[in-house]
Order: structure tokens, then sequence, then C-alpha cells
């Protein structure tokens, strides 16, 4: 078992943030590819330049980057003007789904730009001290990729289908009750891809999900895995998707079966039942909702429930993050039997795909979605994910066609 090794002491990092002018679309300020972000409907946090980081590694790769993080904010020297959720002292993180090899990263930027409910913030951050200000301008705007094409990744259609049969069958002998496996599609381009083009699209055209980019691995999640802001914690939970067809009269009749179907309903149950077990130790109060309600996007609808509670004992987002992963709608139920299926019958390995991807601050609120809907840049080459949750009842052909359904944001922000 891999573990990472976490330097026990680092230089003190010096952050101040102030209020600002709005800038105008955030995602248009990053002025290189290796900027980080995490926007939803215009508000969120983009961040460029590394003035800290640690990658972590294998089972323990939750608590040694918690472990760094607590140990940097103990040390930085913070004056914040904004005194919000994402002001002072702010990480980006992207956490693998697998513990083995389990390769993951915390990032704190140099500079960070914020908004939200119409408060615009500057924060700099340095070691030691503080660079000089920073004007907000609108970078060059990324060149577009130029000859996409795609071919399968690990596995074709049909031998996915054949996988998928093959967790059907395991499920009907009592093994587990549900799995999520996914495949990738990989699209190779002339040139190497500017990730900032793909953001700005997905960013346009799924404004309701988390936009979101850390070292190569973007994308826009309608999964929001845990939300923790000032004793309140809130996660949506997805399960049990149809896709769309374009014509709004099919599409409301679409959505009512949704709402009716006994395998999607089960597939969500487990879902949900997940997340509030692993929330229930932290929390009071919770309310977790009998029924789901249909989540619309523009390619798909999913079976959606908000669970929310208050906070009970001092866990920070990131601490929740790991408790609730991996949650059903990402591994299965029961969670050991799940994983192992996974790594079995999936043939490639998931990376960063399907785990924790959001952000943290210095007093432990932050936002972590689940990196669903995603990409990874690889040179002139992207890998794009998508998962479908198996159950009893799951069709071999239609959980390929769903499968399909969800590489549409990816695929479509890389072509014209």
């Amino acid at each position: 078992m891999t573990s990472s090794p976490v330097p026990r002491q680092q230089p003190s990092l010096v952050v101040r943030t102030v209020l600002v002018p709005d800038p105008g679309t955030l995602l248009d300020l990053l002025p290189d590819p290796e900027g980080v972000a995490w926007i939803r409907r215009g508000d969120g946090l983009v961040g460029w330049g590394v003035a800290a980081e640690v990658h972590t590694f294998g089972a323990d790769r939750f608590a040694d980057a918690h472990r760094w993080w607590q140990d940097a904010g103990r040390h930085a020297v913070v004056r914040d003007e904004v005194d919000l959720p994402g002001t002072g002292l702010v990480a980006f993180g992207s956490f693998a789904f697998a513990d083995e090899p389990g390769d993951s990263r915390l990032v704190v930027p140099r500079v960070v730009v914020g908004r939200r409910n119409g408060t615009t913030w500057l924060t700099h951050i340095g070691v030691s001290s503080i660079g000089s200000a920073t004007t907000l301008r609108p970078a060059a705007p990324p060149p577009e990729p130029r000859g996409v094409h795609f071919t399968d990744g690990a596995l074709s259609g049909p031998a996915w289908e054949s996988q998928v049969a093959e967790a059907v069958r395991r499920i009907g002998e009592g093994r587990l009750e549900k799995v999520v496996l996914a495949r990738d599609l990989v699209a190779r381009t002339s040139g190497p891809v500017d990730v900032r083009w793909p953001l700005r699209r997905l960013a346009e055209d799924y404004p309701t999900c988390w936009t979101f980019h850390v070292d190569g691995l973007f994308g826009a999640t309608p999964e929001m895995l845990v939300r923790r802001e000032r004793g309140l914690v809130t996660s949506r939970v997805l399960a049990g998707t149809i896709r769309r067809t374009g014509n709004d009269a099919r599409d409301l009749q679409l959505a009512a079966s949704l709402a009716r179907s006994s395998k999607d309903l089960e597939e969500h149950e487990y879902a949900v039942r997940s997340v509030a077990d692993a929330l229930a130790p932290h929390c009071t109060s919770m309310n977790v909702p009998e029924a789901p309600f249909v989540l619309h996007l523009p390619n798909v609808m999913h079976l959606a429930t908000d669970v929310a509670g208050v906070i009970e004992d001092r866990a920070t987002s990131l601490e929740l993050a790991a408790a609730l992963h991996p949650s059903a709608a990402v591994g299965g139920t029961p969670t050991a039997a799940a994983t192992e299926l996974i790594a079995e019958l999936e043939g490639m390995q998931r990376g960063r795909y399907a785990g924790p991807v959001g952000w943290i601050d210095a007093s432990g609120d932050g936002e972590w979605g689940i990196a669903l809907r995603a990409g990874l840049v690889e040179g002139d080459s992207v890998r794009l994910f998508a998962g479908c949750g198996i159950v009893a009842d799951s069709d071999p052909e239609a959980e390929l066609a769903e499968a399909q359904a969800k590489f549409l944001p990816v695929r479509n922000s890389l072509t014209p």
C-alpha cells in the first residue's frame, strides 16, 4: 500500500484578501492553462500560480492532505478584509477515486479571484511576503482544439455492454446490490489542448453545474458531494438518469417515467442512503427528503435529492468529503464489493475521475463536487469519462446509451 510523504514543516504563507470591482467573467481572467477553477452561474473561484502544493497517495491520501492543510493554516499570516467562505487562505483539490495508486493533490494558488452574490474579491498568497497588486483584465482568448477525433478508450461499446451484463449477473447472485461502471473515450487533436477552451464552453452550456479544473482534470459536475458553510452541511445526490430528446412535451413525459421507474428509484435509494449514513455521525437535525425530484440538465435528467444537516463536530469540508467517498452514486453498494468489481470489470484506471474535486478555506468551509462529466487533458489528447449505476434490472444496451449521453458535455466542449 502506497503512502504519501507529507512535509511536517513548511514556509509560512502570507495572505491578503481585498474587495475589488467586478472584473467580468471569472474564467476569462485565467492567464494560462495551469489555472484552477470552480464556477457555477458565474460565481465561484479561479486561481493561478502556485504558492504551495502537496501530492498525496494511497488510502491515506485524504488524511495526509488534511494534515498538510491544517499545518499551512496554523502558520499562515492572514489579512482578510472580506470574511466570506472562500476568502483568505484557500486551496483547490482533486482526489483519486481508488486507493491505489491514489494520486491526489491540493494546490494553493498565488492569486485567487472570487465572486459571490455580487461581492468580488482578490486574494494574494505568497511565501513570507506577497507580490505587487494584480491588474484584473481578461486574458487573450485560448485557441480552440483542432482536428478533434474520437476513439474508444479501454473498451469498445459492445465490450463494455458485456461487462455490464456480467455485473447484472453478479448482482443477481446476491454478491452486491449496485455497482457503478464507467468507460472512457479518447479525443485526439492536432496540437496541445488549452483547457480554458472547454472550460468556457462548459460554464456557458451548463451554468447550473459546477465547472472545475485542477491539474488537467476538468468538467462540469451536476453533483455536490458536500458543502460546508458556517455550520451547515449539504449534499446533492444524483442517481437515476434518462436522456433528453429536445422535445419539451416528450421530455416532460420522460421525467414522469423516471420519477416512477422502480429501477432508477432503487439505484437512487442506495445513493441517498450511503450519503445520509456517512453524514449522520457529524450532523444533527438532518433533513433527508422522502422522495427525489427530477433535475433537468441540457442533455439528461436525473433523480436528485438534497440532503442537509447542522454540523455537530469540527469536521472540515475535506474530512466530510473523505467520509462520503465513495458514495453509492459513484461506487456501489456495499462499497467494498462494488469497488472490487469496478477494478475487475472496467479495464481502466479512473485516476481522479469520480473522486472529490473542489476547494477548502482555512476555516474548514468549502465545496467538494464529484468529478463527473469530466475529461483529463494529456497533451494533444483528452480522456473523457462516463459512468452508469448498474442494478438488477439494468439493460446493457440502455446503459451504453446513457453513458453516451453523459459524454456529450465534454465532447461538445471540445468541438466547434
